[in-house]
């Protein structure tokens, strides 16, 4: 997604704020907090950690495996879970209609009703319909590829999972945004919610859905719908009251209702933003429709799971590959179709397009009758087969670094892990958990104020409570560590991305790009260059949040007045002097509120890490899948990673922050 430039407009002159004293004695009063903490640690190493063997468990986790087995004792009593299950029961009976109609065979037939060629076909139609031929083209392309990758199946039930979650968000979604952006009072009461859900990292929903929703195609769409409503809220709550007050109060003077005006005015006008929150949505559902393999959900996160276990690198970076497609068609169709809704046609042109539409639908009429009769239309061909030589090339590529790069990535490894991971780890997971406890207090009542310390009073003692204190100091260890990468990276580049347009036009899209691929896929280059070790999920976590962190940074500096930069250089600072001292202190909240959502999205991979050797709650999370008797050590882990998250996000996140983020990221969203 690409942003036309333009010449800004006159931006009122801003002066650098002195530095108030308030600020320098809450830096001095931070580093008291951490250099008292780094004392008292070193005589206290290793008492009250509070370890926990991997095997162990508290009363409050075996509690929760009791939980399971009650709830599924109680199935059969209970109006509320049998309610539950017959909402199971219907989305499943569609999602195998769906499956029989695209993607598995439809007893008695041996093939699915509508064969490859009648999908491909009428796949490329609804693109050319809603975004456009050049779309349409993608489209086709991305189908066939799904086929010649060898996932046609897996990739048919990723979409249907992923649509059929995205139509149920939208009969949600779209009525509550519109809610809120005419409530002021549904803007307070939900907001909260929105927030909570946004905060969490998305292989936290896996777990409890499991409590309620057997495993299977059923627990798949509702964990992903989950995960994908608030986009789709918050977006049309924003387009909603984006539109002019002029304009409503010109439409209320000519004696508009409230029906009217949301029917003529506020819906055409917000019309674009609501498709890029359909945009936001579908991504959102993509990344989780892949997770969602962790509950037997059918598609291609099945085979991305079974490789990384494994680790063969090959079959992951093949299944991978069709995952990364499959998000960049998605996006461009999406975001194509919101430019497109805005697009004024002529006459003639408006009848060509339906005299195409119309030729077009005919053709995949005609296709998907004949991948109905033919079974060689029906089964993708097995030739050409471009998947087993993508694999073994990908294989080599990771042989190779293995062997001849191992010297480089080693030391890569090595620094980082023994002179940044090593010594914060021991500081935070060999500390005494009180001092820990105090320290985490502190810094959340300097940062943030009283507000974010009793939030961090409450999520530390839910972590005391579920007993799993050593393992969530592990994960907030690699999240900082992580987090400190991925912003140093975010200044590097912001900072160059807004000196020079030319360097913006360059790696933005390479950005854009970056943030439509899901979190899974970023696991598969990272263990082939680094093996399976905590560093691994750090460098995948960082190579995940780089995108949305550098964009806020350079949006950041680059909106700081060009008056004062101006005044700076004519005063004869250089070109160093201007940023270090004019631009980066007068982008702190831009800075501010990337260093937040960096340190989200570092989260969430973090703990999606635990599949590829970062081991602590990531870990236990995957083991209450497996083992039975871990389950409820894996709910516990679940809530101790939900407790982290939102202590981590309250702490970053200050009232500076709290003022710049809701439009950063409506910018960033909209671009």
């Amino acid at each position: 997604m690409t942003t036309a430039t333009a010449t800004p407009p006159p931006i009122k002159e801003q002066q650098p704020p002195p530095a108030p004293e308030k600020s320098s004695h809450k830096g001095l009063l931070i580093a008291g907090v951490l250099a008292v903490f780094v004392i008292l640690s070193i005589p206290l190493k290793g008492v009250a950690t509070l370890p926990l063997a991997r095997s162990d468990l508290t009363d409050f986790q075996t509690w929760l495996n009791d939980l399971t087995d009650r709830l599924e004792a109680a199935q059969n009593s209970s109006a509320i879970l049998q309610g539950l299950d017959k909402i199971s029961t219907a989305i499943e009976k569609i999602a195998v209609f769906l499956q029989e109609l695209l993607s598995q065979p439809s007893f008695p037939r041996p093939v699915p009703e509508i064969g490859w060629l009648g999908v491909i076909a009428l796949a490329v139609w609804i693109a050319f319909a809603i975004a456009g031929w050049r779309m349409a083209v993608l489209t086709g392309v991305s189908f066939a590829l799904f086929g010649m990758l060898g996932y046609w199946t897996e990739s048919m039930d990723t979409l249907i999972v992923t649509f059929m979650s995205v139509a149920i968000c939208l009969i949600i979604g779209i009525p509550t945004g519109i809610w809120m952006g005419r409530s002021k009072r549904a803007t307070s009461a939900i907001t909260p919610i929105l927030d909570g859900l946004q905060t969490l990292p998305s292989f936290v929903y896996l777990l409890p859905i499991t409590l309620f929703f057997s495993i299977g195609v059923a627990a798949a769409v509702i964990v992903t719908l989950i995960y994908a409503l608030p986009p789709v809220i918050r977006i049309t709550a924003h387009g909603i009251r984006s539109v002019s007050a002029s304009t409503i109060e010109a439409m209320e003077s000519l004696g508009t209702n409230r029906s009217q005006m949301l029917r003529k005015v506020q819906l055409p006008l917000a019309k674009r933003t609501i498709i890029v929150g359909v945009n936001q949505t579908i991504m959102s559902a993509l990344s989780m429709a892949t997770i969602a393999a962790f509950v037997d959900g059918p598609g291609l996160g099945k085979p991305v799971i079974k490789a990384l276990e494994s680790l063969d690198v090959g079959r992951a970076a093949t299944a991978g590959l069709c995952i990364v497609i499959m998000a960049i068609m998605l996006d461009r169709v999406t975001t194509a179709a919101s430019i497109r809704s805005e697009a004024i046609q002529s006459d003639s042109a408006r009848r060509k397009r339906w005299i195409a539409l119309g030729a077009g639908g005919a053709v995949t009429v005609v296709c998907i009758v004949l991948s109905r009769q033919y079974l060689n239309l029906a089964n993708f061909p097995e030739n050409p087969d471009l998947g087993t030589p993508f694999a073994e090339g990908a294989d080599s590529v990771s042989n190779f670094f293995t062997d001849n790069a191992a010297t480089v990535t080693n030391a890569i490894k090595d620094v980082v892990t023994y002179g940044l991971l090593n010594p914060l780890q021991s500081l935070l997971a060999q500390s005494p958990w009180w001092l820990v406890a105090a320290t985490l207090l502190a810094l959340s009542l300097l940062i943030s104020g009283i507000r974010s310390f009793l939030t961090s009073l409450v999520c530390i003692a839910v972590i005391l409570g579920v007993g799993l204190w050593q393992d969530s100091m592990i994960t907030l260890t690699m999240t900082l560590v992580a987090t400190i990468l991925t912003m140093l990276l975010a200044l590097l580049l912001g900072v160059w991305m807004a000196q020079s347009s030319r360097v913006d036009f360059t790696v933005r899209p390479i950005l854009d790009a970056a943030q439509v691929v899901p979190p899974f896929v970023y696991l598969v280059p990272a263990l082939a260059l680094f093996g399976a070790t905590r560093f691994t999920a750090i460098v995948a976590a960082v190579v995940y949040a780089a995108p949305v962190a550098i964009k806020l940074v350079c949006d950041a500096v680059r909106d700081v007045s060009p008056t004062v930069v101006e005044a700076a250089r004519s005063a004869g600072s250089s070109r160093w002097q201007i940023i270090s001292k004019v631009q980066l202190p007068m982008a702190r909240k831009g800075i501010a509120l990337a260093t937040n959502q960096g340190m989200l999205y570092v989260f969430a991979m973090v703990v999606i890490g635990g599949l590829v050797g970062a081991g602590a709650l990531g870990y236990l999370v995957v083991a209450g899948f497996s083992q039975a008797e871990l389950y409820g050590k894996g709910l516990a882990a679940g809530l101790a990673i939900v407790a982290l998250a939102i202590m981590l996000d309250r702490m970053a996140q200050g009232s500076s922050v709290r003022r710049a983020q809701t439009g950063r990221l409506s910018r960033l969203f909209l671009r």
